[in-house]
């Protein structure tokens, strides 16, 4: 059930294990909805969860700003109530470290299945594995990034600090800025790529190997009897009633996953964060960057994706609204003129938004459920292109019995 990076990378892998798989999705085609127009990033040096012990202070700091990297719109919804008192708790210094390590091993892992996916099918989906470049703007963000560089390390990432002048020599067109930055951070190991692109390849790979696709097909509900699942109520592209049945099901359905659950009497803590991208053509080859670049004190990523520049970031605890909001629209394209002046045609610029289904520790939920035959893979956050493969080559592996020896935890019941 879900046709984004984490379904289709799940529903890939088993067929490749010899299982027969259909795919279930509300939309026309695969990658339409969450994976659509995301920042373009694989970045495990980056899988550092929101919930931080300084989070809250920042959170109270950016909560009347339309222009805030995170902002919480409060609302009479006890979901987001319930996420939000759950991700306090995650703030605390042991909990933010448990699941950075959480993180970072799962994101690994989906580098290992990322190779294993380019090594059998050919996918053009505009890969660079150029690194990731982060800009840190005062010495106080140096000093933070100097920790977590320390902290990467001692889980097996390379990451370390830049001076301006390595920056450039990484990334020449970052010169406008560069008297605007302190340095920079520095993964080498760190890839970006178009993860619309790349999920609906790998769909099509899938179809080879025998994977059935129900697109236009809404899931009504989870239908349970006891403790397993009888079957799913759908509404095909007919608009007809139907019941699929199967031997084990796959929740993959991002934001939407905790509604579905619901109807088996599952309470699933996932809160959709509504982020925003554009998409510009580009002008000046030479004014536009090549590696993929993070701002960290603006919480902005740049991509780019063969002759475009993906310009992605924010987060808006807002519900299932997925309505453009101008001003977050305009303070991407506003920052971006600033750093790479006359590298795009910003007037042609392209805007998105989607729902990342975030749980309050930015660990997704992977794995069986209390219902026998139902399995999670949700609740990836702003993650998802980077480990989508690996959580779908995972949860593949459980449902063989073989738990991958990754030092994830995977969900137990």
């Amino acid at each position: 059930m879900g046709a984004g990076v984490v379904g289709i990378s799940t529903a890939w892998f088993l067929a490749r294990q010899g299982h027969e798989v259909v795919v279930v999705d509300r939309a026309a085609g695969a990658g339409r909805e969450t994976s659509f127009a995301n920042g373009g990033q694989i970045s495990v040096g980056q899988s550092e969860p929101w919930a931080t012990p300084s989070s809250p202070w920042k959170i109270l700091k950016w909560l009347l700003r339309d222009d805030a990297p995170l902002l919480f719109r409060l609302k009479a919804d006890p979901a987001q109530w319930e996420w939000g008192l759950r991700f306090l708790a995650e703030c605390r210094p042991g909990r933010w470290q448990h699941n950075m390590r959480q993180m970072v091993a799962l994101g690994r892992f989906s580098q290992q299945a990322y190779r294993e996916v380019r090594e059998t099918v050919a996918i053009d989906y505009d890969h660079r594995a150029a690194g990731i470049l982060t800009l840190l703007e005062s010495r106080r963000e140096m000093a933070q990034a100097a920790r977590r560089c320390r902290a990467l390390a001692r889980l097996g990432v390379e990451r370390h600090l830049l001076g301006r002048e390595a920056m450039l020599d990484i990334e020449p067109a970052l010169e406008t800025m560069a008297g605007q930055v302190a340095g920079a951070a520095w993964c080498p190991s760190d890839e970006s790529g178009d993860v619309h692109r790349f999920t609906s390849a790998l769909a099509a790979d899938a179809a080879t190997l025998g994977v059935a696709f129900l697109y236009q097909t809404r899931i009504n509900a989870l239908l349970r009897e006891g403790g397993r699942l009888a079957g799913i109520s759908v509404t095909g592209a007919d608009g007809h009633y139907t019941t699929l049945t199967a031997d084990a099901y796959v929740l993959a359905a991002g934001s939407y996953s905790p509604m579905l659950a619901a109807s088996a009497g599952l309470r699933l803590p996932v809160y959709p964060a509504k982020g925003y991208s554009a998409t510009v053509p580009i002008a000046d080859e030479s004014r536009a960057p090549c590696v993929s670049i993070t701002d960290e004190s603006h919480k902005l990523v740049f991509s780019r994706l063969g002759n475009r520049l993906r310009i992605a970031g924010t987060a808006e605890l807002a519900g299932y609204s997925t309505a453009l909001n101008r001003v977050r629209c305009e303070a991407l394209l506003s920052r971006a003129r600033a750093c790479f002046p006359g590298a795009a045609h910003w007037d042609l610029a392209e805007f998105w938004s989607g729902l990342r289904p975030a749980t309050p520790g930015n660990v997704p939920l992977i794995g069986r459920s209390a219902i026998s035959n139902l399995y999670l893979n949700t609740g990836h956050g702003t993650l998802g292109f980077t480990e989508g493969p690996g959580s779908g080559k995972a949860l593949a592996m459980l449902i063989d019995g073989n738990a991958p020896a990754i030092g994830f935890e995977f969900f137990q019941v």
